[in-house]
């Protein structure tokens, strides 16, 4: 027992120490950033004056508005091509070259950014003598390098949530004629919607504070943030610096809780809307044994195989209210059963 207790000790000894090594540099910087001196290890009195100098820097607003486009417009994109590679991933096991198409997808995951950065150089460089196209680096090549990066990422997100998700709600939603398109976006897309949100602030953040592909693909005119921060600090810590980095702190910590606490929302729904059907399911009478001979693969009663005797009016109208998620103009599959003494009503 005082092993036991000695190696928990240990051990909230070692994360504690972690956390202080990392978030008090965090801490320092933010106090800092409210000092009255120029001297950034200097304390000279409280003030907030160095939070009105930074907004009236306009080399570092225009960085700043360049860094937040350039991020939404790669976290969206990241997000369609991530999900485009994971459906194919999860989806189609039997292709040929999978191995090869999940290596691509997630090399830059491994490989450094110095390497990709300069891979994408040549590239621009290549196309620009070849065919003429990007001979000017901007915003565009940036973008298309930050896609390339942070879209790996997004994948191994969506992948691993898709290869969790229950395969027999497709399937029957398919059963009542919904095609695959439409199964895709009233079927799965709202439950693995969390995985594409954490997908988006991942490659947001990912790309909103790049510094070395950006460096290798950016042109005079497309200086982001972090690059303007670079060279800033070269010439010298300023509490500008400080108050900046203060800012973008409270930003991302902010867009953290709200993400946190929106699929914290989403998962108590999905919780409570097991339960119900756990207890609705619980209320409904049991019926003969007959009624379970034909099952799908899945080991369910189709909802297409209506059983001598079978409540039908119930069957019709949970029917129903599975055809208004699928679409009104929905086709029951053929009846695999029917009963000697007539069809289903």
């Amino acid at each position: 027992m005082s092993q036991n207790k000695r190696q928990s000790s240990f051990s909230m000894l070692m994360l504690a120490m972690g956390f202080l090594f990392l978030y008090i540099p965090i801490l320092s910087l933010i106090v800092y950033s409210f000092n009255e001196s120029k001297l950034v290890t200097v304390w000279a009195g409280f003030s907030t004056k160095w939070y009105f100098e930074l907004f009236k820097d306009q080399q570092m607003i225009d960085a700043a508005k360049v860094s937040l486009k350039l991020a939404f417009a790669t976290a969206c994109a990241a997000v369609v091509l991530g999900t485009m590679a994971a459906m194919v991933m999860t989806r189609f096991r039997g292709f040929k070259g999978k191995t090869l198409f999940s290596a691509l997808i997630t090399a830059p995951l491994v490989m450094p950014e110095v390497i990709t950065g300069l891979s994408l150089l040549l590239l621009f460089v290549s196309l620009g003598e070849w065919f003429g196209i990007f001979q000017q680096r901007d915003i565009s090549t940036m973008w298309i390098a930050h896609v390339t990066f942070t879209m790996s990422f997004v994948t191994i997100i969506i992948s691993s949530r898709l290869g969790e998700l229950d395969r027999s709600l497709e399937e029957a939603a398919m059963d009542l004629g919904a095609n695959r398109l439409k199964v895709f976006f009233v079927i799965t897309l709202p439950i693995i919607a969390p995985a594409l949100l954490s997908g988006w602030l991942m490659a947001f953040t990912l790309s909103l504070d790049d510094l070395v592909i950006s460096s290798f693909t950016s042109g005079p005119s497309s200086t982001t943030l972090p690059m303007k921060i670079f060279s800033s600090v070269r010439m010298g810590v300023s509490p500008k610096i400080n108050a900046l980095a203060s800012l973008m702190i409270l930003i991302v910590s902010a867009a953290a809780m709200l993400a946190w606490w929106s699929m914290w929302r989403s998962e108590r729904r999905r919780q409570r809307d097991m339960q119900l059907a756990l207890q609705q399911n619980e209320k409904k009478p049991h019926h003969d044994s007959r009624k379970h001979q034909s099952l799908d693969r899945f080991g369910r009663v189709p909802l297409r195989i209506l059983q001598p005797g079978a409540d039908r009016s119930q069957a019709g109208r949970f029917a129903g209210r599975v055809s208004g998620l699928v679409g009104a103009n929905f086709r029951p599959a053929r009846r695999i059963h029917e009963p000697r003494g007539g069809t289903a009503a």
